[in-house]
């Protein structure tokens, strides 16, 4: 199972961050996503009472609704009881802000695929070597789209994605300088455009981030 989720999530590089997305408006939120064609989902664990039971709940109503359709991730990872339950509702990978090496330990033995943050290359070379699939370089726009390249040069052996402030402008340069995939949260899923339930617009900016991914590979734009 883990080869495969790596290889799904190499080949789409897109992962659609739905945080803040409450649980009444995940499904639709995810169909509008997955009809646009994104199929790498994170719903992440959210904080403040009840937080448990509402990301609980958010996962295995998409899971119920779409599990046969999208790849359904967790994101802010950060506790065994937090992978656990993304692990029951379905999820096949877990996203985390930060380096653990016991969740990693224990995502290997759930056969999901882990995705740890990262800042500098020595966290990203001890999450690799502790096991994990990915390191999410984290947050991106901190450290910049040329970062990327720096930090692949005396660690190519590593797939590093790149999360915080990815948008449909800079999508592609991170990708040009390395990163085998993106996280993108509020650029593609807008809190306004659910609120007013404006879902074929996140359909639309979906579709038209899946196009650029396209036509850049199509076209073996590699720098």
């Amino acid at each position: 199972m883990k080869t495969e989720i790596r290889q799904i999530i190499q080949k789409e590089k897109i992962i659609a961050i739905m945080r803040g997305v409450e649980t009444k408006n995940c499904v639709e939120t995810a169909r509008a996503l997955y009809q646009g064609g994104i199929v790498l989902l994170e719903i992440p664990f959210s904080q403040g009472s009840g937080a448990l039971e509402q990301t609980k709940e958010s996962l295995k109503a998409v899971s119920r609704e779409l599990g046969g359709k999208v790849i359904l991730g967790a994101g802010t990872v950060t506790t065994a009881e937090q992978l656990e339950i993304a692990w029951s509702e379905g999820a096949k990978y877990f996203i985390s802000p930060v380096f653990d090496r016991n969740l990693i330990a224990l995502a290997n033995k759930m056969d999901m695929v882990s995705i740890p943050g990262a800042m500098t290359p020595t966290e990203a070379l001890a999450a690799s070597r502790a096991g994990a699939d990915f390191v999410k370089i984290f947050p991106a726009e901190v450290m910049g789209i040329h970062y990327f390249k720096s930090i692949l040069a005396p660690l190519g052996n590593i797939s590093l994605l790149a999360v915080g402030g990815v948008d449909e402008n800079n999508m592609l340069e991170y990708l040009r300088n390395g990163a085998v995939g993106v996280g993108i949260g509020k650029n593609l899923v807008n809190p306004q455009w659910i609120q007013e339930e404006r879902y074929a617009r996140i359909r639309e900016r979906a579709s038209e981030l899946v196009n650029k991914r396209k036509l850049w590979e199509g076209d073996g734009i590699r720098e």
